[in-house]
This record gives structure tokens, C-alpha cells and sequence, in this order.
């Protein structure tokens, strides 16, 4: 069984905005999310994705 963190917990997680997090989910740039009608669910051992936007 697969256990899951939902954007809100992510964000704090990960020190991030929800906003952030559901563009990374949208943007599949987190493996093993799961998105059910307006929910995003976060596999809790899902890596922090690297910020591209820094160099």
C-alpha cells in the first residue's frame, strides 16, 4: 500500500508554495503522483525535484 502527502503537506515539506507544488504535479516533474479530480496525491518518499531555475 502506497502511502501519500497531499500539496499542502509537500509545500511545507519541501518549503515551497502550494502554487509551486501543484505546477510541479501538472508538469509531472514529481514521479508517482496520482491526481484525482482536483486533489494532487504525493508519494511521502517522492524526491524534491531539482529547481531548474537556478544555475
Amino acid at each position: 500500500m502506497f502511502e501519500y502527502m497531499t500539496v499542502q503537506e509537500a509545500a511545507k515539506k519541501w518549503e515551497l508554495s502550494e502554487r509551486r507544488i501543484q505546477k510541479l504535479c501538472a508538469d509531472s516533474r514529481i514521479n508517482g503522483v496520482v491526481h484525482l479530480s482536483r486533489v494532487w496525491l504525493i508519494p511521502k518518499d517522492a524526491e524534491k525535484p531539482v529547481d531548474k531555475r537556478k544555475k
